[in-house]
């Protein structure tokens, strides 16, 4: 890969390409300003557009399905939800040479939220527990499957994969055996047997909002489906210190299985990211560590 790409495959986005994008398909914006905003996501480009827009476009092809399922979702779920979502205000098209959908959407105020520097966590805590019980009470038909909504199982392979790669990368000084012992808990841990319930899929720190201390927004809802709701206990490792760990699970009522199996997936998705993103995502890799230790920390 070339410097400063992310994935193989990787479109070449530039502020040019996006204000020919907006001067051919929504000319009313055509005078607005457009930057670059500094994003630790991986899978989309985000530009500002004037004081209260943002476009967001796919940086790879798999990206290219969260635009329409947004489109398609985040409508019906904004008024279910107790914090702000993004609103879809323009659903731009292929062009330019640019080969996938994109879409502008309303700006959401707010800073992302830094694992080590929360000054009062409980209360946070208990928001992002208030959201995950909402999406979980959603109850609209014709759900699509989360995308990280399946057994745990199924990321067996690719999680034994980046433990293995992390073996050959002594710098990065992770208890591989630690690693596994954990992963193999959630494996025998027993599955979810109940009914697929609503996940937003992703709640990673890049993808919350805050006002202070205080949940604002949830963005990004490109993986959201339904599936086993262990899912969505990723704060609990990858944002709250261990006190508000346990109000966020005393709020959810969360039983040991999925429990069990929140941590698991969470350490599997730090594992796998580690590694990949080490030198091309600084944001990414830093949450992973902190992941990373948070999880080993507690055997």
């Amino acid at each position: 890969m070339s410097a400063g790409q992310l994935h193989p495959g990787q479109y070449p986005i530039d502020d040019d390409l996006v204000r020919r994008l907006i001067a051919g398909q929504f000319p009313q914006w055509a005078g607005l300003a457009v930057a670059r905003f500094p994003s630790g996501g991986t899978v989309n480009a985000m530009y500002r557009l004037g004081d209260c827009m943002v476009v967001r476009l796919p940086l790879i092809e798999g990206g290219a399905g969260d635009v329409a399922s947004e489109r398609e979702w985040l409508p019906r779920l904004a008024p279910l939800l107790p914090t702000s979502v993004p609103e879809v205000l323009g659903a731009g098209k292929p062009a330019e040479g640019y080969p996938w959908p994109w879409s502008v959407y309303g700006w959401l105020a707010g800073r992302n939220p830094e694992p080590d520097s929360l000054a009062e966590p409980g209360p946070l805590a208990k928001d992002l527990a208030g959201f995950v019980v909402a999406m979980r009470s959603v109850d609209l038909p014709g759900a699509p499957r989360a995308h990280r909504g399946g057994p745990v199982a199924a990321l067996d392979v690719e999680t034994r994969a980046a433990i293995a790669e992390l073996r050959r990368i002594p710098q990065e000084d992770v208890d591989c055996d630690a690693a596994i012992a954990v992963w193999e808990d959630a494996l025998r841990a027993p599955g979810w047997d109940g009914p697929p319930v609503w996940l937003h899929g992703d709640l990673m720190p890049g993808n919350l909002l805050v006002d202070g201390d205080r949940l604002a927004s949830v963005i990004d809802f490109g993986c959201t489906g339904v599936g086993d709701p262990a899912c969505d206990l990723f704060p609990a490792w990858n944002l709250l210190p261990p006190g508000a760990r346990e109000v966020f699970r005393e709020a959810l009522d969360v039983d040991d299985a999925t429990w069990i199996r929140g941590r698991g997936r969470t350490l599997s998705q730090a594992l796998i990211a580690l590694p990949y993103y080490r030198r091309t995502n600084p944001s990414m890799a830093k949450n992973a560590r902190h992941v990373i230790r948070a999880v080993l920390g507690e055997r």
